[in-house]
């Protein structure tokens, strides 16, 4: 098999994309093909052969440095922020060796030939995509994918593009530069006569970038003459933060911690380290956010402070807005170096700009492919992405970004060596358009780039045998092919949380489909409680990142457009060697006809329906085994007030709860509250009795934010209240369900305990001889909420949010094992007494007393089908268990098998 070296994390401001990029490519390479090495690149620089387990980490803050690392450089571990590597300053200099220790194994560029094959790309920016690991893998002679050197240098660089492209011929916006030496000399009467020029000379809105970024950061939008507004953009852009002694003063010491967070944000803020000026004089260099905070609060200094990122900008681009349809557009080459240009998408916001959250999180925007234009404009975007692409030298593969007018002009202006690739990437999202799921594109990806470097003259000879050898071996998945099982991927749904159910349902169809063992088949659920919808989906819809874009296609008439059509048929050498198993069509199936397609079900439902039984009694019906807990308790786990009464009677603690009522609330509003406030203290805790578990859950702080809730719980149509959403600062795109009834619940604090922390434990059961059940829980994680509660992207999106797992009980290493067992058994005491099986997500709350040397949990809710993003606590979980997702996966589907088969004996 080729070993693959998988090459993610890195320096730049998007490493935690590229992180969660380079764990999809290790998941999703065909196992019968590759080996993955995983590659992880720190941003100090340095090269580290991952231990697997750490792959599945939310983020890499969640490893490294490790705890032990941050406790030995003097920091503190349960701090209020969450750091990388180089807040470790001088530490992290003197003992590099050993922190990569703590995850892997440091290694040297001269060792690469000896651990692989081949080098798949996976980093983004700069030092990623800028010639930078491309020149230094030319040196050792190891191949690697997409574009060569050169390519990557002009494809990082916007100014060099900006050149290149309007010599080129390329239609461009206006354009000016503004270095960071003329910025920083600059007065308050300068400041305007620059927004004057820019103004007259551009027009009205502009666009204000730091060109060698990724393609969301460091960019605004403004539109009219506003100094402040400006300057912050400009700073923003030459990642400067600016803070007056005025300001700080004026901070509660809860928005000081907020303020130092976001300032530490890599992709928003100007991360650190810093370094500190005043009047054109750097003051001190601050490496940790703790450090940071502690200067702003206790040193002598007045007046304003300006902190400068470390690596930054040092010119940036003042740009003409264009104002038209925003799209992306995958090129690639086949191996015979034929040009083609993938369906461009177009982006559909809900604001100006694309940013992170609208990027990476499920459901926040929509994609059409191809865009929803004319035919004609539609080719042209095409041609003119595949002539830039042979314009500036690309090789195998380029995300190219651009507008196109209402007149159909077509301004290209992002060209990309390097994609993001996530699941619901543009990178894979166009590639499923020509039949290709990830597994296949991956491998065409590695097959092509081999042959594009056997064009470099370099070690040819050697490139041509690993390209003939990797020939043969697909052709022999063909040729050869094994049976496999197949299991059903049900995902979607109608609840709240339906856009997390396909990035779910994607994950385990991708763990599946580049297994030796399954054949996962998708398929979407819509309808409603009264009437399931089930449809059979081909890849390139399955991929679409909108629940409801793919219920609407499912449910309209099908047909490929024409574009497609064409795309594919000039697609076709690729299709033919790497696509089998192929779902031409959507189709509406029934349950019954879903049982003589698959062997299993996977149910990646969250929510209702899926996590209330009302799936599982329909397969039981038919005798189709499945995932997860049975009907009974799916219905128990999904009535959040119903578990809590059951786990009071077994003196399980729980919070204090109470049910509302719509119609109690509409027939007696004031008295309602009234009980409420004589019950529960501000703030408290409100949620749907029923839903999933990231569902509408908020603190409320006072009668206003209460009857804001209530209100948009408790409301007649779909839209959203404006007045109540603003009250509780929802955020864009929110989704707040239409409830009958809602729970209220006390905030769980800490007491007197000596350590108070939230956890989300997770399980696998297994079936004995016997027929009894086993329980093999995991270490529970620790979750950091950034806010009053745990977020949507905290428990799902790559790169958001913070688990430490295990869960820091205490330091002493023999009382963490005494805590993490108390805290197991009460989670077992949960799952027995709920009679929950398969697996399982519960929340809860830790208090340690030290005294007593014991800890009690207080639990939240139980989560019966938990969420199966690549993000999700419970894979690291499974992971410190000995587990790959793939294997934990594996383990779920055979306990279905095995309760099936002991079910089936039972009646015989």
């Amino acid at each position: 098999m080729l070993k693959v070296g998988i090459f993610f994390g890195g320096q730049s401001r998007e490493r935690e994309i590229s992180f969660a990029g380079g764990r999809t490519v290790y998941d999703n390479l065909n196992k019968e093909l590759f080996t993955p090495v995983p590659i992880f690149v720190d941003s100090l620089g340095q090269f580290i052969l991952l231990d697997w387990q750490f792959i599945y980490k939310g983020t890499i803050r969640d490893f490294y440095p490790s705890v032990q690392s941050i406790a030995q450089a003097g920091a503190a571990a349960d701090s209020f922020f969450q750091i990388y590597v180089e807040s470790l300053g001088e530490y992290a200099q003197l003992n590099a060796a050993n922190i990569a220790s703590e995850v892997g194994r440091l290694i040297q560029p001269s060792e690469f030939a000896e651990l692989f094959d081949f080098a798949f790309l996976a980093l983004h920016g700069p030092y990623g995509e800028d010639g930078a690991i491309q020149g230094l893998l030319e040196w050792y002679g190891i191949p690697y994918s997409g574009s060569g050197v050169l390519p990557s240098a002009i494809g990082i660089s916007k100014l060099a593009q900006d050149k290149l492209m309007k010599a080129a011929g390329f239609k461009r916006p206006l354009s000016v530069t503004l270095s960071r030496s003329t910025w920083l000399e600059a007065q308050h009467s300068t400041v305007n006569q620059l927004i004057t020029h820019y103004s007259q000379l551009l027009g009205w809105p502009l666009v204000i970038k730091a060109p060698a970024q990724g393609s969301s950061i460091g960019i605004s939008i403004l539109h009219r003459t506003d100094e402040v507004a400006f300057t912050n953009a400009v700073n923003k852009a030459f990642f400067i933060q600016t803070i007056s002694k005025v300001e700080w003063n004026g901070f509660s010491e809860e928005h000081k911690i907020h303020w130092v967070r976001t300032l530490s944000d890599i992709r928003e803020g100007v991360g650190l380290p810093v370094e500190i000026h005043q009047s054109h004089r750097k003051l001190k260099t601050v490496y940790h956010p703790a450090e940071l905070l502690h200067y702003l609060d206790t040193s002598k200094w007045s007046g304003t402070l300006q902190l400068h990122a470390q690596d930054a900008e040092n010119e940036i681009i003042i740009e003409q807005f264009i104002k038209g349809r925003e799209f992306s557009c995958i090129v690639i080459e086949d191996e015979m170096g034929q040009v083609i240009a993938l369906p461009p998408t177009e982006i559909v916001k809900r604001q100006e700009l694309f940013d992170y959250r609208s990027k990476y999180l499920p459901g926040m925007s929509r994609k059409l492919t191809p865009i929803n234009v004319a035919d004609e404009y539609i080719n042209a975007i095409m041609e003119q992405c595949v002539e830039l692409f042979k314009a500036l030298q690309f090789n195998v593969y380029a995300r190219i970004d651009g507008f196109i007018t209402e007149e159909g002009g077509i301004y290209l202006n992002d060209p990309n060596t390097t994609s993001g690739m996530m699941p619901s990437s543009f990178f894979f999202h166009q590639a499923a358009e020509i039949g290709l799921n990830p597994s296949q594109f991956l491998t065409y990806i590695i097959s092509t780039s081999i042959n594009a470097r056997i064009g470099s003259g370099k070690k040819i000879n050697q490139l041509i045998r690993k390209s003939e050898k990797l020939d043969k071996d697909i052709e022999a998945l063909t040729t050869n092919a094994t049976p496999k099982q197949k299991i059903a991927v049900i995902m979607g749904g109608f609840s709240s949380e339906r856009h997390i159910s396909v990035e779910s349902g994607r994950n385990i169809y991708e763990k599946l489909s580049s297994s030796t063992k399954y054949q996962p088949i998708p398929v979407f659920l819509t309808g409603s409680e009264a009437e399931h919808e089930l449809y059979v989906l081909p890849v390139n819809m399955m991929l679409k990142d909108n629940a409801d874009d793919i219920r609407d296609k499912a449910k309209a008439k099908y047909k490929v457009h024409k574009v497609i059509e064409e795309i594919r048929e000039r697609a076709a050498r690729i299709t033919q060697k790497y696509v089998t198993h192929q779902i031409a069509k959507p189709e509406k199936i029934s349950y019954k006809k879903l049982k003589s397609m698959v062997d299993g079900v996977f149910i990646a439902l969250h929510g209702r329906p899926g996590e209330d039984g009302a799936v599982q009694k329909e397969l039981e019906k038919l005798g189709i085994p499945y995932n997860g807990s049975g009907v009974v308790s799916s219905q128990t786990t999904i009535n959040k007030y119903e578990t809590n009464e059951i786990l009071s009677r077994y003196n399980i603690l729980v919070a204090k709860h109470r049910l509302v009522g719509a119609d109690e609330w509409n027939a007696n509003t004031k008295q309602v509250i009234a009980d409420l406030e004589k019950e529960f203290a501000y703030p408290f805790i409100t949620k749907p009795h029923d839903d999933g578990c990231s569902s509408a859950v908020k603190k409320i702080k006072n009668r206003e934010e209460l009857i804001a809730f209530a209100e948009l719980m408790f409301r007649d149509a779909e839209p959203l209240l404006a007045k109540q959403s603003a009250t509780l600062s929802l955020k864009e795109n929110e989704e707040f369900p239409q409830k009958a009834h809602f729970l209220v619940e006390d905030l769980i604090s800490k007491g007197n305990a000596d350590h108070f922390l939230e956890v989300t434990g997770g399980m696998v059961t297994q079936l004995q001889a016997n027929g009894s059940r086993r329980y093999e829980m995991f270490e529970a994680s620790e979750a950091l909420a950034s806010g009053e509660v745990l977020s949507l992207e905290e428990k799902f999106l790559a790169g958001e949010g913070q688990n430490i797992t295990p869960a820091r009980y205490s330091p002493n290493p023999d009382l963490q094992k005494k805590y993490s067992l108390q805290v197991k058994a009460t989670l077992q005491q949960v799952c027995e007494v709920l009679d929950v099986e398969g697996y399982c997500r519960i929340d809860a709350f830790v208090r340690i007393y030290t005294q007593e040397q014991r800890a009690e949990t207080v639990i939240i809710e139980v989560n019966s089908l938990p969420g199966m993003t690549p993000a999700t606590a419970i894979f690291h979980q499974a992971a410190i268990n000995g587990y790959r997702p793939y294997d934990f996966i594996d383990k779920i589907l055979q306990y279905s098998f095995a309760k099936k088969a002991a079910h089936s004996s039972e009646k015989a």
